[in-house]
């Protein structure tokens, strides 16, 4: 944490780390994008101005440059044409790279197997959305920036279709439901999200449910928003963790697969053609193996 001295005000926070901390612009703009640099714990842009009596806190620091390099790696691609890509994501595979995480990820195969839009930088470079290491499913990839600028804004504006089924602990009662609460990061620990109304983002959800179970239930959601660990963090906080999953709401674990989420059903306009096109991928083995422990 950084405390900025008076005689170092009215200079932009983006000159000043790297006249002081020696980064490059490119790793402080990113640092800054994915929220990880915060004054007075709020989100700011690289052009924020420093006041006398500023905080600043790095919650994450790129040690050093790295090229991303692209790798031969086994894709489960679903569909593939010149500007889109759509990938069903394997269990344990990082999307893109990130500190201390450079190789072995989504992002290496992806560029060994086709170029990407570079509008997200080397580190993101054709990544649109993404989901978590352990949460398994769809993904679309944009080959090109046009269709990377066009996929963006149909998520900015929430017309694509996201559908998750996910295994939860506890029986919920009632058939359908909506969760509407504020996602932020979680001050007592930097990596986690929580809900609150601190700096946080809008955030619902939709469910419903497909089966009950002795201790556990299979339901489907549905996401308006695309928060980080949105639909983690929004059963938790309705106190219907996910099975499996070793971060939040924090009850047996079962085996090191993580959390039993899966990204089943996708659908968007493609970016050139504006025809709907909609997909859809089988639950993994990882995710059927502990859900048949649980069926009767």
């Amino acid at each position: 944490m950084i405390e900025i001295k008076v005689e170092e005000k009215d200079i932009r926070i983006d000159q000043y780390l790297g006249k002081n901390l020696d980064y490059s612009r490119s790793k402080i703009e990113k640092l800054i994008k994915n929220k990880d640099i915060l004054v007075n714990n709020k989100e700011i842009k690289k052009s924020y101005t420093l006041k006398e009596g500023d905080i600043i806190t790095i919650n994450e620091i790129v040690e050093e440059e790295i090229e991303v390099t692209p790798e031969k790696m086994d894709l489960n691609i679903v569909y593939e044409d010149d500007d889109v890509i759509v990938v069903n994501k394997d269990n344990g595979v990082v999307v893109h790279p990130g500190a201390g995480n450079y190789n072995h990820t989504l992002v290496n195969g992806l560029m060994y197997h086709s170029k990407l839009s570079s509008i997200n930088g080397e580190f993101r470079p054709g990544i649109v959305h993404r989901i978590d290491a352990y949460t398994t499913g769809l993904l679309m990839v944009a080959k090109n920036d046009k269709a990377h600028i066009e996929l963006a804004r149909q998520l900015e504006e929430k017309t694509t279709y996201r559908k998750y089924v996910a295994l939860v602990w506890g029986v919920i009662n009632t058939d359908t439901g909506t969760i509407d609460a504020p996602i932020g990061r979680d001050n007592s620990d930097r990596k986690k999200m929580t809900v609150t109304d601190v700096n946080a983002k809008d955030a619902v959800t939709h469910f419903k449910v497909l089966e009950r179970y002795a201790n556990t239930t299979l339901i489907e959601l549905q996401l308006e928003t695309g928060r980080t660990h949105q639909i983690r963090v929004h059963m938790n906080y309705i106190g219907y963790p996910i099975v499996n999953d070793p971060v939040y709401g924090r009850r047996k674990i079962i085996d090191d697969t993580g959390q039993c989420l899966h990204a089943k059903e996708l659908g968007f306009k493609h970016p050139v053609t504006g025809k709907y096109m909609e997909f859809t991928s089988e639950l993994p083995e990882c995710f059927t193996n502990i859900l048949n422990q649980f069926k009767d």
